[in-house]
């Protein structure tokens, strides 16, 4: 199986050197067309996989099994692949809406939010590997575990339930936080360099400019946000190699999905109650696994389900609402750094 982990790792460099090296050289804000035509690439993509994964699971290539390995036939395998897939890419949004107001908080303009999504994904990347596999090895030697994460999913869900808050003063409470930690390290430059780099030299001192700044928020926001997707996708399955590539195909995608989401977030406004649903969903799974068995393409048709309902429900009641255009390029600065800077990263 190793060599199934090296092959996909080594597929998800190609993915992303090709994405920023090639696809996206030129800095730009993508348009909203754009912006789906690309996600509607990489989900089409996501679901090819699972092609793979139903051949390596039905002919058995996958040899000796490894540990957090289970022994699908190559549709169950298929199956279970795809609903885990759909169930990160749904908990995702929320994270999506976190990274808006990271951007508009520390200004970062358009054509430089894809290098810090870029960047942020790929640290995701690293950060779900070892999350994944911590908890795997959890739910397989630990059983009782799968208790206290369906209660926390519960939680979690019903929390989203809660009115919410003007929280502007808080946001800007928040921010200064961040720059004062990051700044006991490098002083922290409050505008972003306009040709994206995260460290700049002023007078010949390092600085980090507010493009580092809100790398850092974005990979903590994930982080965060993780504690909720990664016990709740353990409850499809426990096969670390098929939660792992479900989980990274989410987030290779997000990058696309961000900028629909960043013009259109005001027309989304029942997609937190479909979230809570199914947060809820599989905590009540998770927690009553040995009493009652959801079979995984109920637990499929029941996630897909609550998202399209959130969607057109959301669309429905918003309808005639322009798009919040000026979202992705919310806070360009208007003024350029000082001449003295020089780039340094």
């Amino acid at each position: 199986m190793i060599w199934f982990w090296i092959g996909f790792l080594g597929l998800v460099v190609v993915l992303l050197a090709l994405d920023l090296g090639v696809l996206n050289r030129r800095a730009h804000t993508p348009t909203v067309r754009e912006s789906l035509a690309w996600s509607a690439g990489w989900i089409s993509l996501s679901v090819l996989f699972s092609l793979l994964v139903y051949f390596i699971y039905e002919r058995k290539l996958y040899g000796d099994l490894d540990a957090g390995t289970v022994p699908y036939s190559g549709a169950d395998a298929a199956l279970t692949y795809l609903t885990a897939f759909v169930l990160e890419k749904s908990l995702s949004i929320d994270n999506l809406f976190v990274m808006v107001l990271i951007f508009q908080t520390y200004r970062i303009p358009g054509h430089l939010q894809h290098r810090v999504l870029f960047w942020g994904i790929l640290g995701a990347v690293v950060m779900r590997a070892g999350m994944i596999l911590g908890g795997v090895w959890l739910v397989t030697n630990f059983q009782w575990v799968m208790y206290l994460f369906g209660a926390y999913l519960i939680f979690q869900g019903l929390l989203q339930l809660r009115p919410e808050k003007e929280e502007h003063e808080d946001d800007e409470a928040k921010r200064p936080l961040l720059e004062r930690a990051v700044g006991r390290l490098l002083p922290v430059l409050s505008e972003p360099h306009p040709a994206g780099h995260f460290f700049v030299r002023v007078d010949g001192r390092l600085h980090a400019t507010s493009l580092m700044v809100a790398l850092l928020s974005v990979e903590v926001a994930d982080v965060v946000f993780a504690l909720d997707s990664v016990p709740a996708v353990l409850t499809v399955s426990a096969d670390s190699f098929i939660v792992f590539t479900s989980n990274v195909f989410a987030i290779l995608g997000l990058r696309s999905l961000y900028f629909v989401i960043a013009a259109m977030m005001n027309r989304f406004a029942h997609l937190k109650y479909a979230l809570s649903f199914i947060l809820v969903f599989v905590g009540i799974k998770m927690a009553l696994h040995q009493v009652f068995h959801i079979p995984i393409l109920a637990s499929l048709g029941v996630i897909l389900g609550a998202v399209l309902v959130g969607v057109f429900s959301s669309m429905w009641a918003t309808r005639g609402e322009p798009p919040v255009e000026a979202s992705p390029h919310a806070g360009e600065p208007k003024t350029d750094p000082a001449p003295d800077q020089d780039s340094s990263a």
